[in-house]
């Protein structure tokens, strides 16, 4: 599937590996694109409304994480070497979901969907060249550390109560294989929001962890993570000490629950009165990487409020941000060195009834073949108790998977 959709301009292919976490596909994927709305202006949100009422059919797409300066009135002017628009949204030529046991694949009139079936088998797999990227940080570590304690001053004056800081780290004039570097990343860090989201010559590797928004019906749920602890497969004893430590750790607690209390007010504006309620607080999952304190919050939408609506009160997704929201966004916008672009945004589908699921674009590798330009971007959560040096620790830790999987 993946070597058949990468000839397409617009490729979006979704696999959740097999984890639980409400899923309703195993893996999906749109292909091609007989219809898209695309926006780098202030009128993206109202066009996104339009295009969904004109295709009430499935939908693939992106936002990435610049769509803030509609919805806030903030702007960005770091480098950006990817160059994703703010976003796109496709309804695809065809779509296939795929099971442990079938493959559904679904087509327009005038398709054959059992030729394109047997086409996929008989495509050739990719053979591109990778060539192991020479990576360079926008920050050096003294740099960052610097940063780190600058972003603290803000949060003693109350600028902010928690802000997420990221940093890049880059190649430039690299040739890679885009396929078989997300093949290699998914199977070094299988995880349940993993995807692989191509538009022209760009392309995102994602193995993320984290759901953004998931809608079932009338019913809306988030999933933010905020805590996170390195995995010790190899001493087990060790590895369940290191869960039971971050389920404790009272600064991991306090992120989180920071981000709980933004995500409730977030989806407050957009669900019924008292609806918005708790429904897993502060749980420990574990991951290839990484154990990770997630918490799930759900509540009962408003009848009539469309997907661009709920963006409009939930995005960017809170965890990573930090809080109070727009202040921190000024805030990241001041200190980072880089334009977050898709990384801390989200890809996903919508389907033909309007039900919806959505990831946070983390632990990925994005790639624009066009100029040649890599980058990779990880972030963590700063509050006045943190310590620098275990948060440029923990920028690494989750960097690890992709950089492993570029050699």
């Amino acid at each position: 599937m993946l070597n058949f959709g990468i000839k397409f301009s617009n490729f979006c292919f979704l696999d959740n590996h097999e984890y639980e976490f409400d899923k309703s596909y195993e893996c999906i994927a749109g292909v091609g694109a007989i219809s898209s709305v695309m926006s780098n202006d202030k009128a993206g949100l109202a066009a996104l409304e339009l295009f969904q009422k004109k295709n009430k059919d499935w939908i693939f797409g992106h936002a990435d994480y610049d769509l803030k300066n509609e919805i806030e009135i903030l702007s960005s002017a770091n480098y950006d070497g990817i160059e994703f628009p703010d976003f796109l949204f496709f309804v695809p030529e065809m779509v296939f979901i795929l099971t442990k046991k079938s493959i559904s694949i679904s087509v327009p009139a005038g398709y054959d969907s059992e030729k394109i079936f047997h086409e996929i088998l008989r495509v050739n797999s990719s053979n591109l060249v990778t060539e192991k990227p020479v990576l360079k940080s926008r920050f050096s570590r003294a740099e960052y550390l610097e940063t780190i304690k600058k972003l603290q001053e803000h949060i003693a004056r109350g600028d902010c109560y928690e802000i997420c800081f990221c940093q890049e780290y880059f190649a430039e004039n690299i040739k890679i294989d885009p396929v078989n570097v997300f093949k290699k990343l998914s199977r070094l860090s299988p995880n349940p929001f993993s995807a692989f989201y191509k538009y022209e010559e760009k392309y995102l590797l994602c193995a993320s962890p984290e759901r953004f928004l998931k809608k079932i019906n009338n019913t809306i749920i988030s999933q933010p993570i905020k805590g996170t602890s390195k995995r010790t497969k190899k001493d087990l004893i060790k590895d369940e000490e290191e869960k039971i430590s971050l389920q404790l750790n009272e600064k991991e607690r306090s992120e989180n629950i920071m981000i709980v209390d933004l995500v409730r007010n977030d989806l407050s504006k957009v669900c019924t009165e008292s609806s918005v309620t708790v429904k897993e607080f502060l749980k420990i999952y574990s991951f290839p990487q990484v154990h990770q304190m997630i918490s799930t919050i759900t509540g009962n939408l408003r009848e009539d409020i469309s997907f661009a609506k709920i963006l409009s009160a939930t995005f960017p997704m809170g965890s990573m941000t930090g809080a109070p929201k727009k202040r921190v966004m000024e805030l990241i916008e001041e200190y980072e060195r880089t334009k977050r672009g898709l990384f801390s945004g989200t890809v996903g589908y919508i389907n033909p009834e309007g039900d919806f699921d959505f990831n946070v674009v983390i632990r990925s590798i994005l790639y624009n073949k066009n100029n040649k330009y890599l980058s990779i971007q990880a972030g963590s959560a700063i509050t006045f108790k943190s310590d620098p040096h275990m948060e440029y620790e923990e920028c690494n830790i989750k960097m690890e998977a992709m950089k492993n999987a570029l050699g």
